[in-house]
């Protein structure tokens, strides 16, 4: 394992719509087959070159004082997408991301 920082494997919290609904699935009871997901799922940016075992420990180091407790990471690495600025081809740079799945119980939100 490299030794990196934790907020250098870790860039940032990745927050949208649909991660929003990835991380209040172990609420969810209406639907059977989404009610078995009993650990909350967080998403997070990070680095190219880091791993799953990397990106475990970095997201138990930054969030120490709540005392989690890392399940499983998956990662999925986004290509980078064709942009047209003025007229001239260029691209937006492509990303890393890791879903962080935790212990059943466990939450890095504040309000939770």
């Amino acid at each position: 394992m490299n030794k990196r920082g934790p907020y250098r494997v870790i860039r940032s919290r990745y927050v949208t719509e649909k991660t929003t609904v990835l991380e209040q699935l172990q609420h969810t009871a209406s639907n059977r087959s989404i009610a078995r997901c009993e650990s909350p799922k967080f998403v997070f940016i990070v680095d190219k070159d880091a791993t799953k075992a990397e990106i475990a420990h970095a997201v138990e180091t930054i969030y120490a004082e709540k005392k989690i407790k890392v399940k499983k990471v998956n990662t999925i690495n986004v290509k980078p997408k064709k942009r047209r600025v003025r007229g001239r081809l260029g691209y937006r740079s492509g990303v890393k991301k890791a879903i962080v799945t935790l212990d059943k119980g466990d939450t890095i939100d504040e309000g939770a």
